[in-house]
Formats: structure tokens, sequence, C-alpha cells
């Protein structure tokens, strides 16, 4: 594998929380599922702040439903 394409996609384990004043390990937790993709919320393991977010590209969960 080279360079990039070694690197599907990159998850965080950790990630400074201001509460606690350091780099503590995180949970990912669903936030929503959008037409373009799925947010995510990155929660200190620690004390449960909010340290971070990511959305992703994924649209395969979404689907749209018509009225029948």
């Amino acid at each position: 594998m080279r360079g990039a394409d070694s690197f599907q996609e990159l998850e965080a384990s950790e990630l400074f929380c201001d509460r606690c004043q350091r780099a503590t390990p995180v949970r990912k937790r669903l936030l929503l599922v959008l037409p373009t993709g799925k947010r995510y919320d990155f929660l200190c393991t620690v004390c449960g702040n909010s340290v971070g977010s990511k959305h992703d590209d994924d649209t395969e969960a979404f689907s749209v439903l018509e009225p029948s």
C-alpha cells in the first residue's frame, strides 16, 4: 500500500478535553443520519463532555420514503 491509499479512514481514540485539561479516550456517538451522510459526536469517556464531531459521506443508511 502506498501513502494516503493505506488509510481508508482514521478514527480518533483520544482527543483533548477542555473540562479535564488533558487528552482522554473518546466514545463515538451517532447524532444524525442525513441525505449527505452521517454526523457523529465524540464524547470524553471521563466526564462526558463533547470534544469533537465528524461528518462522513456514507449515504447508504439514508433512504427517502415515498408516500403511497
